[in-house]
């Protein structure tokens, strides 16, 4: 008897404890300052009938120029930024050793042609000697082969010349057309390696949008469709024409890539930039896509969310699946609706449950 009453007595007080836990919380959660937010309604790239898709602004006319040959630079001529002429010297790379090579070549190149114009006096010699009777087929024969191995090793050398003065080009980097230096990935004294991007040039001016466009609705583009294209940077549309249409995802993840080329424009718009295009062409696919900036995304380990309002207003966090990111936004995929709004910037420090007021 005397036990039951101990434990009657333990969970009465262990209930007033909780009673007295949950009250305490709730009223500090009352007492808590008041935090200013800002929120964002969800942008979703789905509310038109018309297909939507990504694109990202590229110059028309663009290189990013290597060399073939291994060597430390001796100088870089240009900045980013600079405006270059074709022809124009960029970027020089030691080529000693193929001044070594260049010399060994003009000096085997003199010893051919020594051995060829004797070689070809004793021919005509012989041939002379052939035709009063003097020599035989045979001789002739041995001298008119002496006389063709002169002159390979002599044209062999000339071909070896130009092999090297070929290979010089590359030691010397120098602009394909006028325009643009848009970046510079070495300095003087770098380690120039074959294939890798050493400089890169544009064209500046005439610009054209790389689309990603559905598998759903990639049959129905087709080549000088007009269409429009909203830079988001600037928020203007820009004329679009539609010349390449690609007719294979292998390698793009399903998506097949349209390349559009844009209409002369006084915007300040520059390469990189991206761009939604909207082609004149019902969506087959009613998907919406749901973007969200990068600067609302909350992580935390291996987890990604943003914070939205509860009916009671006070912060709570949505954990989210992310996908694609365009330029400074990220895709949804799930978590997030297209209807709902989510806090992106806040007066103080944002946690689940802690007071908001929207303003």
């Amino acid at each position: 008897m005397i036990k039951n009453i101990y434990l009657i007595t333990l969970t009465t007080a262990s209930l007033f404890l909780t009673s007295c836990g949950s009250d305490d919380k709730k009223s500090i959660a009352e007492n808590s300052p008041v935090i200013n937010v800002t929120v964002n309604q969800v942008d979703a790239s789905g509310n038109s009938p018309f297909l939507s898709v990504s694109g990202k602004i590229q110059a028309a006319n663009s290189a990013d120029l290597s060399t073939r040959m291994m060597g430390y630079v001796n100088k870089v001529h240009v900045n980013v930024g600079d405006k270059v002429r074709k022809g124009q010297l960029l970027v020089s790379i030691n080529n000693s050793d193929l001044q070594a090579k260049r010399a060994q070549v003009n000096a085997g190149i003199t010893e051919a042609t020594a051995a060829f114009n004797n070689a070809q006096k004793d021919y005509n010699r012989f041939e002379n000697l052939f035709t009063d009777k003097s020599a035989s087929q045979k001789e002739l024969d041995d001298m008119t082969a002496s006389f063709e191995m002169a002159k390979a090793r002599l044209e062999s050398a000339n071909q070896l010349k130009n092999e090297i003065n070929a290979q010089f080009v590359y030691s010397n980097i120098t602009a394909p057309f006028n325009g643009t230096v848009t970046s510079k990935n070495v300095e003087a004294g770098n380690m120039a390696n074959p294939g890798a991007p050493i400089i890169s040039i544009e064209t500046p001016g005439n610009f054209e949008v790389m689309a990603r466009v559905p598998e759903t609705e990639i049959s129905e583009i087709k080549n000088d469709t007009k269409v429009d294209v909203l830079v988001k940077s600037i928020n203007k549309t820009i004329i679009g024409k539609v010349t390449e249409v690609s007719t294979s995802a292998k390698n793009t993840g399903g998506q097949y890539l349209v390349k559009i080329a844009l209409d002369k424009t006084d915007s300040p718009i520059l390469s990189g930039m991206f761009t939604t295009v909207q082609f004149p062409i019902e969506r087959k696919a009613k998907s919406t896509m749901v973007l969200v900036p990068l600067e609302a995304i909350v992580t935390k380990g291996q987890l990604s969310g943003v914070y939205t309002v509860s009916e009671s207003n006070t912060a709570l966090l949505r954990w989210l699946r992310l996908g694609r990111t365009f330029g400074n936004q990220i895709e949804v995929l799930s978590g997030l609706n297209s209807d709902e709004a989510y806090i992106v910037s806040a007066e103080g420090k944002l946690y689940n449950g802690v007071r908001i007021s929207v303003q």
